[in-house]
């Protein structure tokens, strides 16, 4: 799994795919057999057999996804968390200590904070606003440092390439979330990151529809987490294997649509009397918008803003919008929208949430590929 010289449209078409077709089929067939003849492989993890991650419809698809990164190597999974607690499982021993970045997607931030201490792994809590404070985090035993490239859901964008260079100075594992930004806006290898993760199921896929992950990295770091995912058996079904693969040939022309869209209705949002506050990297009243200018191609399709009313305004916005789906999730053809507070981050404290920024009013919008003039009109009937 190489890095090619093609460009990304081209590559989320053709990268993978079996040359010639199978059978002649121009779309790869579901291999739908848990089960395949021995053909004498030399480990366990050799052997063909779906709970190993390595059917046909596996292998192309992780060579397709380690082509739009431009990694070495690329794993699915059955879950975007299968993805995040099996890395930090095999990178992280009894013992360990993380670093982690404040404000993380609640699934993760439970595990970390609630699972991993049972394991007898530590972690501290990194200001991301500060780099010059992470020196006093480490410990004699700190392993890995983890972020988001771009966080879930108060939308900021830290100094990254600060991330990895001090990775690299103290022999850190770097370990990176890019299902917000998605391949098209952020290539975390490219920037000297060890691990990216997906949670497939966004943008990736793009038409909520299955769960999966994605891990992707060098050669030997993917076969260590492979090996990981063996054992613990968070592996992908072939036929939602075959799904993920058509929905990742749309994924370029779906997240710059979304890049667009979301950057007018950012603006359009920022504008109105009803909204107190609109968080996107993509504006310039964004504490991220220079290292998100410097760092991405596009901003992506995630916002989230809070309005003047507080809660009760976010309650009847979200009962007044007609286009829009209120369900939690992001990253499908569809608008969502959500207030974290009782869906992504339900499970974190509080007093925690607030004191991240993550008040019960805020409302996330995962914008989708409808006409960007007809949810704008729907926002401000709903806002009026």
């Amino acid at each position: 799994m190489s890095k090619d010289s093609h460009q990304i449209e081209t590559k989320v078409i053709h990268a993978g795919e079996p040359r010639p077709g199978i059978e002649g089929a121009v779309s790869l067939p579901i291999f739908q057999s848990s089960t395949f003849e021995y053909s004498g492989g030399e480990s366990y993890h050799d052997l063909r057999y779906i709970r190993l991650n390595n059917t046909p419809n596996h292998e192309a698809l992780a060579a397709k996804l380690a082509a739009l990164e431009n990694a070495r190597s690329a794993l699915v999974t059955s879950s975007g968390m299968a993805a995040i607690t099996s890395t930090l499982l095999t990178v992280l021993s009894s013992g360990d200590h993380l670093l982690i970045q404040k404000g993380l997607y609640g699934g993760t931030h439970d595990f970390i904070t609630q699972d991993l201490p049972k394991l007898g792994i530590t972690h501290s809590l990194l200001d991301m606003e500060n780099p010059s404070s992470w020196e006093s985090c480490l410990t004699a035993t700190t392993r890995a440092i983890y972020v988001e490239t771009i966080t879930n859901p108060l939308i900021e964008v830290a100094d990254l390439p600060a991330v990895v260079e001090f990775a690299a100075r103290h022999d850190l594992v770097s370990i990176i979330d890019n299902t917000f930004a998605s391949p098209v806006n952020f290539r975390p290898l490219d920037w000297g990151f060890d691990y990216s993760l997906h949670s497939a199921t966004k943008y990736l896929n793009g038409h909520t529809d299955i769960v999966a992950g994605a891990v992707l990295g060098s050669a030997q770091r993917v076969r260590a987490v492979t090996h990981k995912v063996n054992h613990l058996g968070g592996s992908l079904d072939p036929h939602a294997c075959f799904l993920l693969h058509r929905g990742l040939k749309t994924l370029v022309l779906r997240v710059r649509h979304q890049n667009q869209s979301a950057m007018e209705i950012a603006r359009f949002l920022e504008e109105h009397s009803a909204v107190a506050k609109v968080n996107y990297a993509g504006l310039t009243s964004s504490p991220s918008y220079q290292s998100a200018q410097r760092l991405l191609d596009g901003y992506g399709g995630m916002l989230s803003f809070e309005l003047a009313g507080g809660v009760a305004a976010a309650v009847r916005f979200m009962e007044r919008v007609q286009i829009p789906v209120v369900a939690p999730s992001l990253g499908g053809v569809e608008t969502l929208v959500t207030r974290p507070a009782t869906t992504s981050h339900l499970g974190m404290p509080p007093a925690e949430r607030l004191a991240l920024g993550i008040t019960d009013g805020l409302v996330r919008v995962s914008v989708g590929i409808e006409a960007t003039p007809d949810l704008i009109a729907d926002f401000r009937q709903a806002l009026d």
